[in-house]
């Protein structure tokens, strides 16, 4: 029902993301240290404008997938996934000691005292507008502001994670009660909505879930996340694993991450993807009924050659096989609020 809602033409759903890791990048060297870290092009993005990039180890296997943006007030935004969050500041601060020691003007500071929400679907806009002075119709997919929302100082930012129209809201901790009073005040058609419903809106939108879908042995390529690693990172070569992640793209070869619509039965993480023979040809990473398309859904690895749309696959259920499909990503159509040009 909230997969739904978040969807509907009148539907608002609010998640609580407060155990996501905030980091604010300081320093006259930030966008250079950001970049020594990430695939992103850091130094190319518009004032308050940001993108979904990758943390990627020597060897080009995604570290963590996180959200980077360029504010002007003099730090960059950095998100990263919960679940990672350990890691992932081990990784930082260990490569900003580094970077200090060679002279490097940069410093890293968790966040201190907010919570995140994110306030997702079509009548977000008209919802969250009323209690904000500034126009948020000219806030785009993964553009940034500090606002006040309500009278309380926040920063906002387009984007959820859903492939719904949306923002994050990064709100002090003290006051992230109060906010979501005055949103659910603000319409009846605002709901509360659990990090399920999330996880289903993720995977309708053909979305990575960091740990099921990706990890450490994948890399952009297999991934099929090369749109994240910006052009003129890919000529320089300069991230992080640069060279073995434009080898393994230039070459064609190994397994990629495809969609599928399984027969009857849905299908979950680890069960094998097999081919029409019966061989065993790669492996189920996400999987769910989907509440808008009526139909199972998932996310797995294939062999190269059974990637091609339309390709007949099969997936064993427990001890059942079942037909599927690969189809293209995502399932569902996103409704992202770009600008137009």
């Amino acid at each position: 029902k909230a997969v739904v809602s978040t969807q509907s033409t009148g539907g608002v759903s609010i998640f609580d993301v407060s155990h996501m890791l905030q980091l604010l990048i300081h320093g006259a060297d930030r966008i250079s240290f950001m970049e020594s870290l990430i695939v992103a092009d850091v130094a190319g993005l518009a004032p308050n404008t940001g993108t979904l990039s990758l943390l990627t180890t020597d060897q080009g296997g995604i570290i963590d997938d996180c959200i980077v943006h360029n504010t002007t007030d003099g730090y960059l935004n950095l998100v990263c996934n919960a679940g990672c969050a350990d890691k992932d500041l081990a990784h930082i601060m260990a490569r900003l000691e580094a970077a200090k020691s060679s002279g490097m003007d940069v410093d890293v500071e968790i966040k201190p005292n907010h919570s995140l929400i994110a306030v997702q679907g079509p009548m977000m806009e008209k919802v969250l507008q009323s209690g904000v002075k500034d126009d948020l119709s000219v806030l785009f997919f993964n553009h940034t502001a500090l606002l006040d929302v309500w009278g309380i100082p926040c920063r906002v930012t387009r984007c959820g994670y859903t492939g719904e129209d949306g923002v994050e809201i990064s709100v002090p901790s003290d006051r992230t009660v109060e906010l979501v009073e005055k949103l659910m005040a603000a319409s009846d058609d605002v709901k509360l909505a659990g990090l399920g419903a999330r996880d289903s809106l993720r995977l309708e939108a053909g979305l990575c879930l960091y740990g099921n879908d990706i990890d450490e042995t994948t890399t952009p390529v297999e991934g099929t996340l090369m749109w994240t690693v910006a052009k003129r990172r890919r000529a320089a070569r300069d991230f992080p694993g640069g060279e073995e992640v434009m080898r393994r793209f230039k070459a064609k070869e190994g397994r990629r991450r495809v969609g599928l619509i399984v027969e009857k039965a849905p299908a979950r993480p680890h069960y094998p993807i097999l081919n029409t023979a019966g061989d065993v040809v790669g492996e189920v990473t996400s999987g769910s009924p989907s509440p808008c398309t009526g139909k199972n859904i998932a996310m797995g690895y294939v062999d190269l050659e059974y990637t091609k749309n339309g390709t007949p696959l099969q997936v064993q259920v427990r001890k059942k096989i079942f037909p599927a499909t690969k189809v293209a990503m995502p399932f569902v159509p996103t409704q992202y609020y770009v600008e137009k040009k």
